[in-house]
């Protein structure tokens, strides 16, 4: 109980002390408006019943920013279990963080509960915390202060708080003048911070990509040395931390500098091999052009259609290697695919529903090379043949294949009947079959068919 009053009159130990700023809605001109309702309904509803609530992290990083959030999560000093009973449409979720999901309509608002830092000490912290071998925090529910929860979040722009009653930003880490100084910058240490949570590590490097924030130095020095960490982190995070990246919109930025950090063994682990290979890296990165183009005119983007492109010339040199040994070539490319997937499923933990798309865009791609008799004409029924069509052109745009075969196949599926049937290319001519005796009075086998002049 001594320690708990101290540290309440003190801080935690080893917390960097913070002194709130209050930034006015005249110096950042955030207004409540650019709330998302359910947000809004959370934090009066919170205030209304005595409790603290602002809209924090990202959401206000973004706005900031004059850019549109992708969803709101709200701080409050209510534990989970005052948020639950203030919301019919609400639940208590996790067991690494206790929150609260909050239920408008199609719209859920995440609510955490201040929270102090684990293992500064408190009486909480053995109950409530734990870390690994490593010093990652396997589980962290101690509550805090609104300070102690500015300063156990990651990055000095993801601690400003917002309150739509007021309109104004509560910011004790000096995030705001970050943000106008468009630094990226670790609260505390970073060393201990990366192997609290290595994690942070590559949300380092998507946040410096999709925001155009610098690294500040002390924050970058410690990465490459504590790269091989992300290994110990559960696969599940490393994949959901992958995919933000990869869909960032800054995709092709992100890649390049998880190399230069020395981050894409742990991520991706053969990305290395990929990037290393000149066809390789120029498929990769075309397709990592292709997809940020996509989301930045909010387009729908697949995943799957990614990880896909991502792979692909590990599947193309061991199906060349299962041809090489007299496999005939469809089954030479299934037990390629068998192959690649296999390792990923261990490395990254890719959903089977991705798996799937990624096996039929990479089995339709021997199906493009065939444009005589009626093939072309199934290939166009297949029900994922525009994927297929486009990783087709992502390979013929790096060189892999000939340019003129990807624009036949555009011609084609645009033709009408007559133009397709013209468009055929002369192919091996069709075998008949004999017709075999089955008894006494049946017909004689038929003879061969000549051969064509």
């Amino acid at each position: 109980m001594i320690r708990n009053f101290l540290r309440k009159v003190f801080g935690p130990r080893g917390a960097p002390r913070g002194q709130l700023k209050i930034i006015t809605h005249e110096r950042h001109g955030i207004s409540r408006e650019r709330v998302s309702r359910c947000a809004l309904r959370v934090t009066t509803t919170l205030q209304s019943k005595g409790h603290a609530a602002f809209v924090v992290g990202g959401a206000v990083r973004d706005l900031a920013l004059g850019l549109e959030p992708k969803d709101f999560d709200v701080a409050t000093d209510a534990r989970p279990e005052e948020v639950h009973a203030a919301f019919r449409r609400s639940r208590i979720i996790g067991r690494r963080f206790r929150l609260v999901h909050v239920m408008c309509g199609p719209e859920t608002v995440e609510v955490s509960t201040f929270r102090g830092l684990a293992g500064a000490g408190g009486e909480e912290d053995s109950e409530h915390s734990s870390r690994d071998e490593h010093g990652r925090i396997l589980r962290d529910n101690v509550f805090g202060t609104q300070e102690e929860d500015a300063v156990r979040r990651d990055f000095t722009v993801n601690a400003m708080f917002y309150d739509p009653a007021t309109q104004q930003i509560w910011d004790f880490q000096n995030g705001y003048a970050d943000l106008e100084a468009r630094r990226l910058r670790m609260i505390g240490d970073p060393e201990q911070r990366y192997r609290e949570d290595p994690i942070r590590m590559l949300r380092a490097v998507r946040l410096s990509a999709k925001l155009g924030l610098a690294i500040d130095a002390a924050t970058r020095a410690p990465i490459r040395g504590m790269a091989d960490l992300v290994q110990n982190v559960p696969v599940s995070r490393v994949f959901d931390e992958m995919l933000k990246l990869l869909l960032s919109g800054h995709a092709r930025e992100c890649v390049l500098q998880l190399r230069r950090e020395g981050l894409h063994h742990g991520v991706l682990p053969m990305l290395d091999v990929i990037l290393e290979q000149p066809l390789g890296e120029r498929f990769v990165m075309l397709a990592l052009d292709h997809t940020d183009r996509r989301v930045r005119e909010d387009k729908p983007v697949s995943p799957g259609f990614l990880f896909a492109a991502l792979l692909w010339h590990e599947v193309l040199a061991a199906w060349k290697g299962h041809e090489a040994k007299g496999i005939k070539p469809y089954p030479a490319l299934h037990h390629a695919m068998d192959e690649v997937l296999s390792v990923q499923e261990k490395k990254l933990a890719i959903p089977r529903r991705y798996d799937a798309v990624m096996r039929e865009i990479w089995s339709l791609q021997p199906r493009f090379e065939t444009r005589s008799g009626r093939r072309p004409f199934a290939l166009l029924e297949q029900p994922r043949f525009r994927a297929g069509y486009d990783f087709l052109l992502l390979r013929c745009e790096s060189g892999e294949l000939p340019a003129e075969i990807g624009e036949w196949w555009e011609r084609f599926q645009h033709a009408g009947t007559e133009e397709r049937n013209a468009m055929l290319l002369p192919g091996a001519p069709a075998k008949r079959r004999r017709r075999r005796r089955k008894g006494p009075g049946r017909e004689e086998a038929a003879a061969p068919a000549p051969a064509e002049e």
